[in-house]
């Protein structure tokens, strides 16, 4: 496979420079290197959790766990259930897990996934300061064992830093959905649907169109203070490759946050169009491109622009009564 491809920032103002030109993955080495964390977790896994447990707030987390055996791989069961279960604890206790299992052959996989860094810690977001503040990103945390997390993909764009351990990333691109297997779309381990593809043993029988796929794979291992940029909707698997692992991602999106999420409409647009006879679902079709997917000026050009209503660019008011007419439509 290809290597994601590296590019350089000296500072976040260079940084952002490169992610407005950027339109597919890129590496940066060292970007976050000088953070606290990064140092922490260079001394020892443990050092790094004792920076972390200083800085954790009393609530309790919720922590994935997974079965032994599976090696680290967080994934459907053979019923399609989920193959680790979940709790939630004071940090302490749940870093005592780590502590127990650390030299055990066949330990159980433990993560903390998409952990809000500014309601869990105090400090930790201002000491290892994001190098995409000027987007103001959600900050989360993801502090595991070796574990393996399916290909999915996510609409916010995101940076991820590898802070402690290191870190596999293969990314695709987002029109290989195809040939990637994508699993349920309403059951799935973390709220993105995922590959059923297993990369480490790939049955190439079941699934013949991987092949495909892997042509246009990119990977990087990332190493302590690295960082990976992921674009909108491109396709990632992530493994843990060290016994202690944890990364810090920013996510954002460049549009407005009083838009709808795309996902939902997939969803709504399955209930109410996917059944529909072929003759009606083709001109939803075109109904969709002419006000969706082209969008072009004649669209609501006749209409007097004070009476275009949700034609016109959307903005918070008008999103939001499209909001209240589909909470009304759909609780019917």
């Amino acid at each position: 496979m290809e290597q994601v491809p590296e590019r350089k920032a000296s500072d976040s103002a260079a940084l952002s420079w490169v992610l407005d030109e950027a339109d597919s993955p890129f590496v940066v080495r060292g970007l976050v290197s000088e953070w606290p964390l990064v140092k922490a977790g260079l001394q020892s896994a443990r050092a790094a959790r004792c920076y972390l447990l200083d800085r954790a707030r009393s609530a309790p987390f919720t922590v994935t766990i997974g079965e032994p055996g599976r090696g680290g791989r967080l994934f459907y069961d053979d019923d399609f259930g989920m193959n680790f279960r979940t709790a939630r604890g004071k940090l302490a206790d749940i870093f005592r897990g780590f502590d127990d299992n650390e030299a055990r052959t066949e330990a159980p996989a433990i993560y903390l996934s998409s952990v809000d860094m500014k309601l869990f810690f105090d400090g930790l977001v201002e000491e290892n300061v994001s190098p995409v503040i000027d987007r103001r990103p959600l900050e989360s945390i993801w502090i595991g064992t070796d574990t393996c997390v399916a290909a999915h993909n996510d609409f916010p764009r995101n940076l991820a830093c590898c802070a402690v351990g290191r870190r596999r990333f293969t990314i695709f691109p987002p029109e290989q959905f195809a040939n990637l297997y994508i699993g349920p779309l309403e059951n799935t381990p973390a709220g993105r649907a995922v590959s059923m593809v297993d990369f480490h043993a790939p049955d190439f029988d079941a699934f013949p169109r991987f092949a495909e796929a892997l042509k246009h794979a990119q990977v990087v291992e990332l190493e302590p203070g690295d960082a990976v940029y992921i674009p909108s909707m491109w396709w990632h698997h992530v493994e843990g490759l060290d016994p202690f692992n944890v990364l810090v991602n920013y996510w954002w999106r460049d549009t407005p946050g009083f838009l709808g999420q795309p996902h939902d409409a997939l969803n709504h647009a399955i209930l109410a169009l996917r059944d529909l006879p072929r003759s009606e679902r083709a001109f939803w079709r075109e109904l969709f491109d002419h006000y969706v997917f082209e969008n072009q000026p004649e669209v609501a050009e006749h209409i007097p622009q004070k009476a275009r209503g949700i034609l016109a660019p959307l903005t918070a008011e008008t999103a939001g009564r499209i909001k209240a007419y589909l909470l009304r439509a759909l609780s019917k």
